[in-house]
């Protein structure tokens, strides 16, 4: 049997999903021995591969580079994972949605600026008008909640996916798992 290929992506967030998704320790050996991770800022891949079995995707889509990065992910992946809060309902991103991207902007690089006040045009992607969750862009086929889920969640989530099993995510997530 070949290795499942394995993504993970990283959008508007804090890393916190991929910091739990580390926890997993040992048991990322284990699964190691079923899936070879081709994409993720956890590695030194730069572009996306053609076709990725699993794809976990942390944070919102804030920016006009997650929305191309989250349709170029979704049409290069059989299964689309929601991981964590962020991803699915937009979580603390979205604080930002009263305000407007603006108001960010301005604050952040012309009224707390001390040199050169600007707002970057060539770092800094274009923000959106709203941070929505990735499910209003694209078709998710699991959703992991939390914040973020736990190395456990992770785990079992992972492991029926990669060997076919039903997953049971209600069971996943309940409070100390």
């Amino acid at each position: 049997m070949s290795k499942l290929k394995l993504a993970t992506v990283w959008l508007d967030g804090c890393s916190g999903c991929h910091m739990s998704f580390l926890d997993m320790d040992e048991r990322l050996l284990e699964l190691a021995e079923f899936v070879d991770v081709v994409y993720s800022p956890i590695v030194d891949v730069k572009r996306y591969p053609d076709m990725v079995d699993i794809a976990l995707v942390e944070g919102a889509v804030a920016s006009e580079d997650d929305e191309k990065k989250i349709r170029k992910i979704r049409a290069h992946t059989r299964t689309l994972v929601a991981m964590g809060d962020c991803a699915i309902t937009g979580n603390v991103p979205s604080m930002r949605n009263p305000i407007g991207p603006e108001a960010i902007l301005n604050r952040a690089y012309i009224e707390n600026a001390t040199a050169q006040p600007q707002i970057p045009c060539v770092i800094v992607p274009r923000l959106l008008t709203v941070v929505r969750p990735i499910h209003e862009f694209v078709k998710v086929d699991v959703f992991l909640p939390g914040c973020p889920p736990s190395a456990d969640t992770f785990h079992a989530a992972l492991t029926a996916l990669i060997s076919g099993e039903p997953l049971d995510i209600p069971a996943l997530t309940r409070f100390g798992a």
